[in-house]
């Protein structure tokens, strides 16, 4: 890892034509990372097109064995299976890889990083480091703080999560099938999810488990730990996916070893790097999806005492997932090793 740490950078993106990793291109850009050569990998099917990337037309090519040779640092967003094929490749030719897939997150050997947080653990690198899934990154981004000030001892989310976070496929069958349903008709059957997802609200996301737990509820349970470095902390979580385009959004109830009040977590969270507080009820001023588009921050609101726990407190963060949640916390991970 020491070479990275030294002049511009030979920069591989695989999945460049997915959401996140066209999202990744354009942070890069924004970011002015040090870029001394930029290779746009994907699968056979997307080989062939072509992407933007400070001005200039590059052809995407098929990953293949010899994709990373003389590369310094990938970027992989190409989905699990395609991170388990080719990152050791990746990491063989020489290169660090910055995974996007949950393929290495729960890996004992893999550092699961946000940088706000945990950004020391990126040095237990053996080439791979993962970057959290969305919802596990905006979630924790606006609990850490309040850990650092308070103990976190037990969090319950409930998500809303976007299409976007599926990809293009499922951006396209809420879009066909809104405008299906709009116009009275049967909206198309797809493969994306198990039911049409346009006006419609799906508690399932990823595999049940014997006992009724989705992946994605496991994934906010185990990440979270993972990344606090709490390994006993108590989770609950139910996931949903919603029928919205792009912007995740979590109701979250903490509770923490001291009482902490509203006033203090607002305090404490308006301090915070990666968090904006945006909370005016009563002038209906709160996060919403349409409005995070395309930010950066997470945005926290509705702050308030929870009616259930004592000294608990409840929230409604929200952010983009395809930036903070996916691409913007991939780059800013890569920035670290700078």
């Amino acid at each position: 890892m020491s070479d990275l740490l030294k002049g511009p950078k030979r920069v591989a993106v695989l999945g460049v034509t997915g959401l996140v990793g066209r999202e990744i291109v354009k942070v890069l850009e924004q970011r002015s990372f040090p870029v001394s050569e930029f290779i746009p990998l994907a699968s056979e099917h997307s080989a062939g097109t072509t992407v933007e990337f400070r001005g200039e037309s590059y052809v995407v090519t098929a990953v293949n064995d010899t994709s990373f040779c003389d590369v310094d640092l990938a970027f992989f967003s190409a989905g699990g299976s395609i991170s388990r094929r080719w990152a050791p490749v990746a990491v063989n030719a020489g290169a660090l890889v910055i995974d996007n897939s949950a393929a290495w997150r729960m890996d004992p050997t893999v550092p699961l990083v946000i940088p706000e947080v945990n950004p020391g653990d990126v040095k237990r690198s053996k080439g791979i480091i993962a970057n959290p899934g969305c919802s596990t990154v905006m979630s924790v981004l606006s609990l850490y703080p309040l850990h650092k000030a308070a103990g976190l001892k037990y969090v319950s989310y409930s998500t809303y999560l976007s299409v976007s976070g599926t990809g293009n496929e499922a951006v396209e069958a809420l879009e066909a099938g809104s405008r299906a349903l709009l116009a009275g008709e049967e909206p198309p059957k797809n493969l994306v999810y198990p039911h049409p997802i346009a006006f419609d609200l799906l508690p399932h996301i990823g595999a049940f488990d014997q006992d009724g737990f989705t992946e994605e509820e496991w994934k906010l349970v185990r990440e979270s730990q993972k990344i606090m470095h709490l390994p006993d902390l108590k989770v609950s979580c139910t996931a949903v996916r919603v029928p919205v385009f792009r912007g995740h959004a979590e109701s979250i109830v903490a509770s923490f070893g001291r009482s902490i009040s509203p006033d203090e977590t607002k305090e404490i969270l308006a301090g915070s790097p990666g968090v904006k507080v945006m909370d005016i009820p009563g002038d209906s001023v709160y996060p919403r999806p349409r409005y995070c588009e395309g930010k950066d921050p997470v945005y926290v609101g509705r702050i308030r005492a929870d009616t259930g726990i004592d000294g608990a407190i409840a929230m409604w963060v929200v952010g983009d997932n395809l930036r903070k949640g996916a691409a913007l916390n991939t780059v800013q991970i890569a920035e670290l090793l700078l």
